[in-house]
């Protein structure tokens, strides 16, 4: 009998709809002469599991739908739940393997400055930093002093660059706050890094880190946002040109990253070089899927399949 895979998607995040474009990649991409998959939505208010064309819900007291159980979850949500702890805990709960890190990775991962902290003791370069929560009083004049103009102003814990303002002017400061806590309650405001901004995939392919090839992000936009992401509104060059000092650096720092931090599974950390020095910005530790992500464009360029990708995800799902 095929293995029963949960092809979870969705969340509780503005991430939910790219999730769902994540998701319907991999179950299309699923070998389906190994494993029988299923695709469940997680909704605001529902979790539901496709069968035979009709979404049915499911019962959350064991991760099971009428007589339909699962062996093993894939693991497509882009924030909360999926990207934040939550759901791994749960499944540990109910002693069902999924691919990716464990929770508690995942829970230091998505918080943005907790990651940062733990990184610099172990020498990566980064941006300076001030972090806000909700109810504080903002001293716009401190944080201009710490960080400089222009500045980048985000959500603590989101992604897809939902609630990220790139601010020219103090007097601007408090409204990009605004739109960071629509999406979390806590703000990392950094400093521009002016230079090639990068994003690479690390993953574990058959038993072993894996470096994939970075890709080079040109936008016409100010920044990397969502339409430069998701609308193509971006240039994206696979492999980076970057001399082979900076490759090396980049490899060496990424993979430093992936390391530290304890992450399983497939990942994409993006960094900005200022001069020859790849200074880290974040990391995805579920990256997107869609046709526009950056991660399926690197491993393709490895000569790695996305049937291949994702069937070794399911392999080191079901070996841990």
């Amino acid at each position: 009998m095929k293995p029963r895979v949960a092809v979870i998607m969705g969340g509780y995040t503005s991430e939910h709809d790219i999730s769902l474009k994540s998701g319907a990649v991999v179950m299309a991409n699923i070998n389906k002469e190994v494993y029988e998959p299923y695709a469940v939505r997680i909704d605001k208010d529902a979790w539901l599991v496709e069968v035979d064309g009709s979404w049915k819900p499911i019962d959350i007291a064991d991760f099971s739908s009428g007589d339909l159980r699962f062996d093993m979850v894939f693991n497509a949500v882009h924030g909360t739940p999926g990207e934040n702890g939550e759901l791994q805990s749960y499944l540990d709960s109910l002693q069902i393997p999924y691919t990716g890190c464990t929770a508690e990775v995942s829970s230091l991962t998505y918080n943005k400055t907790k990651t940062l902290e733990y990184l610099s003791t172990h020498g990566i370069a980064m941006a300076k930093r001030i972090v806000l929560s909700a109810g504080d009083t903002i001293d716009t004049k401190k944080i201009v002093e710490i960080v400089g103009l222009p500045c980048f102003v985000k959500a603590n814990q989101a992604g897809s660059s939902f609630g990220v303002s790139k601010v020219y002017e103090e007097n601007k400061l408090l409204a990009a706050t605004e739109v960071a806590l629509r999406e979390d309650n806590e703000v990392l405001i950094e400093s521009f890094l002016q230079g090639t901004e990068v994003s690479i995939g690390v993953i574990t392919y058959r038993g072993k880190v894996r470096v994939l090839a970075p890709t080079e992000i040109i936008t016409g936009e100010d920044f990397f946002d969502f339409s430069a992401k998701y609308e193509g509104k971006s240039e994206e060059i696979t492999p980076a040109r970057l001399v082979e000092s900076q490759h090396q650096a980049l490899r060496i720092s990424a993979e430093k990253v992936y390391t530290a931090l304890g992450i399983k599974g497939m990942s994409r950390s993006d960094f900005i070089f200022v001069g020859d020095v790849p200074h880290f910005l974040e990391i995805n530790t579920v990256p997107g899927l869609t046709e526009e992500s950056l991660l399926p464009q690197q491993a393709k360029h490895a000569g790695i399949s996305l049937k291949d990708l994702f069937g070794n995800a399911l392999l080191e799902a079901m070996e841990k």
